[in-house]
């Protein structure tokens, strides 16, 4: 029996049943289950509230490495990790060699600062992330988040932006001084200057919020293959702000 015919049984057991379970239509990720946005946005959340209370749990990762960071560090001493055991996480590879499963894609900035694995207290296989510095996108980003939309069957994206954004800093002084980057960083002043002439009474902070609202927006409104979904409610674009001073994200939408 294929792949695909055993997806299909499995989703028609589930309705009789009365089960709400959902697989990718991808004949590549027919057994795939999908994970639906709301519990991706409460996976996220939980994870960062880990994250935030210094109870990380390191998923999908060797629980040994931690233990002995743990060990030998004087800032983590006496710190307890619930990671995955050596053999779990080299089965959690093994297993990824073949698939991934990603629950949610992340927009994030490209500041060393806010690494989504770690903000979200996720591990290997658990988000799709792209990242640009000041959290923008481009044909080749789009391209990747359809890709993780309509093959791997992702039903939650996420704009992360973030506190004392550097690049949207540099496009607000540049665009004032009424200059230009050197080289290819005029882009990116280019991508976040709608975001900066919308709020020009406005302090650094509204800006980088700003320049999140325009790219979910932009996100929502892509076609042909993010639009029909967003307006579907099969896939949700939210905007995100994460706070360098407390390490918490908060969710604009």
């Amino acid at each position: 029996m294929t792949k695909t015919r055993i997806a299909l049984l499995v989703l028609t057991v589930g309705v009789l049943n009365g089960s709400q379970v959902a697989y990718a239509s991808d004949p590549a990720h027919a057994d795939q289950a999908i994970v639906p946005p709301a519990e991706a946005m409460s996976r996220l959340k939980e994870g960062n509230g880990r994250y935030t209370s210094g109870k990380v749990q390191h998923p999908h990762e060797s629980s040994e490495e931690r233990a002995y960071i743990a060990t030998n560090s004087y800032e983590n001493a006496g710190m307890l990790f619930l990671g995955m055991t050596a053999a779990e996480a080299a089965k959690r590879r093994a297993e990824l060699t073949k698939s991934q499963h990603p629950f949610a894609i992340i927009v994030s900035c490209s500041d060393s600062r806010v690494p989504p694995e770690i903000v979200f207290d996720q591990g290997l296989g658990d988000l799709f992330v792209i990242r640009v510095a000041g959290n923008v996108i481009d044909d080749q980003s789009l391209g990747s988040i359809e890709y993780a939309v309509d093959h791997l069957a992702v039903r939650l994206i996420v704009v992360l932006g973030h506190q004392r954004c550097g690049a949207v800093k540099a496009a607000k002084e540049t665009i004032a001084a009424k200059g230009k980057a050197p080289a290819h960083i005029q882009s990116l002043v280019m991508a976040i200057q709608p975001a900066v002439e919308a709020t020009v009474n406005g302090d650094l902070e509204a800006t980088v919020k700003a320049n999140v609202k325009d790219v979910v927006q932009a996100l929502r409104s892509s076609t042909p293959i993010l639009k029909p979904k967003v307006d579907s409610g099969e896939l949700k674009v939210l905007g995100a702000y994460y706070s360098l001073d407390t390490g918490s994200v908060t969710f604009l939408d």
